[in-house]
């Protein structure tokens, strides 16, 4: 760590893993509520399980990226955070305000928390992934302008680089597309349509930036690479996220009342989507065969690599798989889109997050990786977590082909219900694995508490950088 006041990430980054810990609990409750539909029923229904779930996805990955920027923007700045007790009380009032909510999710019927936080002032509750109540909405656009004024503020007084430059469009592109959150028309068609500006336009828009940038950062450190090389690959990745990301969004408009030219316009640059993420896997790969140096934090390089791979797969080729509207007219909202869901937010901001932390974890605790022991268990916690989501993506993908033919294809077509009943080898096969990533989450948790002989250069473990290319 270069600067003292890089070390505000901290509470940021502990804040992240636990949310995420909540956040797989809260699927695990879901997975279980598949099979047994009145599992801890009436206390946490359904609907209001997985809106947990979903709403703590968004805001472990938020404090994930908050805890980056502070990190990296001063590093690359070559100066100290602008304010760092700004960082320390906007982490206060968002961890605050993300407590109360899921508190009041839980402890209240949904209407009545709208009622009682204003919802009739400017109605913006009741939409999927945006539930969260008017007062937490401000409070998120609070929080937000004072990170991006502090982080920005430190860029203007000291160095710009282009990681920097492409870390706070993402993160400016993130709070300004947050803004349509309030918008709320009464039209479903545009409801639907503006509501996927936020959506969409943050997770295969400006989210991908974020990801670029903190990948680019973390393998010039673990590489040794020359910057030229890196922001080359970055710019080129950023050029191809912006072209095919935001035509892309009409993907999200074939079946909602939209114009016919989306379905065109929707397929093509939706087809094209997964180049990116292609290109992210080879930067990842190509930066560690051509590193000059042999970092010590061997486990950081793995995730590194990982992420790549991962979001290509989750993000690229599963959503390639139901994108074009032909297919889609038969894959939407079924399984199939929650298989790529899975995947996609793991492999793509999930793992880039917990890249970061592995990188940076170490140095703010006075030492340039975790222990041998330490990092062994990390790796294992990798691939505990890795294989797990693979396996839940293919059983989500098997439930949806199957249901797809059931209920949506056969000239006898089953309702709803009766479809899910045949899936239900699929949905315990799932829970199986949701139990083995928990597992994996664990360890990754339990590694920063284990000490061990110092990480060195020269006890490289065969599951490490290049052993894990292989």
């Amino acid at each position: 760590m270069k600067y003292q006041s890089q070390s505000v990430s901290k509470p940021y980054f502990i804040a992240a893993i636990g949310l995420f810990f909540g956040q797989i609990i809260f699927g695990l409750i879901m997975g279980l509520q598949y099979i047994i539909g009145d599992f801890l029923f009436p206390e946490i229904p359904f609907n209001i399980a997985r809106m947990v779930h979903t709403n703590l996805l968004i805001v472990w990955l938020l404090f994930g990226f908050m805890g980056a920027g502070y990190y990296l923007i001063p590093e690359e700045s070559e100066r100290e955070l602008h304010s760092p007790k700004l960082a320390i009380a906007l982490f206060w009032i968002f961890l605050i305000a993300g407590a109360l909510t899921i508190v009041g999710y839980l402890s209240l019927p949904y209407a009545r928390l709208a009622e009682l936080t204003g919802n009739n002032l400017l109605s913006t509750m009741g939409r999927e992934f945006l539930e969260q109540p008017l007062i937490t909405k401000v409070g998120i656009v609070i929080v937000a302008l004072g990170f991006l004024y502090n982080l920005s503020m430190t860029i203007l007084g000291g160095r710009k680089t282009s990681i920097s430059l492409v870390m706070m469009i993402g993160l400016w592109g993130l709070a300004i597309f947050f803004l349509f959150s309030f918008y709320n028309p009464t039209n479903i068609v545009l409801d639907k349509y503006f509501w996927w500006w936020v959506v969409h336009l943050w997770v295969e828009g400006v989210w991908e930036l974020i990801m670029g940038a903190m990948l680019a950062f973390v393998l010039i450190k673990v590489t040794g690479v020359d910057r030229e090389v890196i922001e080359k690959w970055l710019y080129l990745i950023v050029a191809f996220t912006l072209i095919t990301g935001l035509i892309g969004t009409g993907h999200h408009y074939f079946w909602i009342g939209a114009p016919e030219y989306w379905q065109t316009l929707g397929s093509v640059f939706s087809a094209m989507e997964p180049i990116p993420f292609f290109m992210m896997t080879i930067f990842a790969f190509n930066m560690v065969n051509r590193r000059r140096r042999e970092h010590p934090n061997r486990v950081a390089t793995l995730w590194a690599m990982g992420t790549g791979v991962m979001a290509f797969l989750g993000a690229g080729v599963w959503g390639f798989l139901h994108t074009l509207s032909p297919v889609n007219y038969y894959t939407h909202g079924t399984q199939v889109t929650a298989a790529h869901g899975h995947m996609a937010f793991y492999g793509a901001y999930a793992m880039v997050v917990m890249t970061m932390i592995s990188y940076t974890m170490p140095l703010m605790r006075g030492r340039e990786a975790n222990s041998n022991l330490s990092q062994v268990v990390e790796m294992w916690s990798f691939w505990l977590m890795t294989i797990a989501m693979v396996f839940i993506t293919l059983f989500l993908t098997g439930a949806g082909i199957l249901q797809i033919w059931l209920q949506r294809v056969s000239e006898t077509p089953m309702s709803f219900m009766a479809t899910q009943d045949q899936l239900m080898i699929f949905y315990w096969l799932r829970l199986a694995s949701g139990l083995m990533f928990l597992a994996g989450l664990l360890l990754y948790i339990a590694s920063f508490f284990i000490n061990g002989e110092p990480a060195t250069v020269e006890s490289r473990n065969p599951v490490g950088a290049r052993g894990a290319a292989a």
